[in-house]
């Protein structure tokens, strides 16, 4: 049997988790959600046809590596999201790990995940989701920024994480609570963008099946 869709995943657990921080914490989120939705995605985010940046990374051992290193010069299928803390983050790479990693392996494309957090929160991911693909960290979001998709918490979300027992900074490696807008982008051997989805909703993600269907697509052309 199928891995439900990621977004059924999110429906069942947020039926849980607003059960369990209650009605005023579940309407800070809600209301940051909404936010959001109604900035939209930032006009600089990089669309198609746009050249993927390079930056200095970290392995998850905090081996120092680049974007250029990880794709080696073929195509790849890069993800960014927000951390280990993050459910909605969690549930999607699993996901990936499940439903996507495979198909990716026979057609011979890299997937490659990047966050803010230290080193040792990339461990963390790929413990939490038995992760067999490469997971990266951005110091700093020099990655995201290139890209355009860099946000952070509204003071309403960041105190309500306080509440809950945790601050984004804490896991950053820069200390800072700028994250990334949760995004998958599809880049071809060139480095050249051929898919891009930004997702502002943090609660919302690209479903393994569209990001399937674009990397059949460039391998068609």
């Amino acid at each position: 049997m199928s891995t439900p869709s990621i977004a059924q995943q999110v429906d069942e657990f947020n039926g849980g988790f607003e059960a369990q921080i209650g009605d005023r914490l579940a309407s800070v989120f809600a209301g940051e959600q909404s936010d959001l939705r109604d900035a939209g995605v930032p006009s600089h985010a990089l669309a198609v046809g746009d050249h993927a940046p390079d930056a200095e990374l970290l392995t998850a051992d905090a081996a120092p590596t680049s974007f250029a290193a990880a794709r080696a010069g073929a195509a790849a299928v890069v993800v960014f999201y927000r951390g280990a803390w993050c459910p909605y983050c969690n549930i999607t790479l699993r996901t990936y790990q499940q439903e996507l990693l495979p198909a990716l392996r026979d057609r011979g494309v890299a997937l490659i995940a990047v966050s803010p957090q230290t080193p040792e929160g990339s461990t963390q991911t790929v413990t939490n989701g038995s992760l067999e693909f490469t997971v990266l960290s951005d110091p700093a979001n020099a990655l995201a920024a290139g890209f355009g998709i860099v946000t952070e918490p509204s003071s309403a979300a960041r105190q309500a994480h306080t509440e809950l027992g945790f601050d984004v900074a804490d896991s950053n490696a820069d200390d800072t609570a700028r994250i990334p807008f949760p995004s998958v982008y599809v880049i071809d051997a060139d480095g050249t963008i051929r898919f891009a989805d930004v997702h502002v909703d943090y609660t919302t993600r690209t479903e393994a099946d569209e990001i399937l269907a674009a990397v059949d697509r460039l391998q068609q052309n």
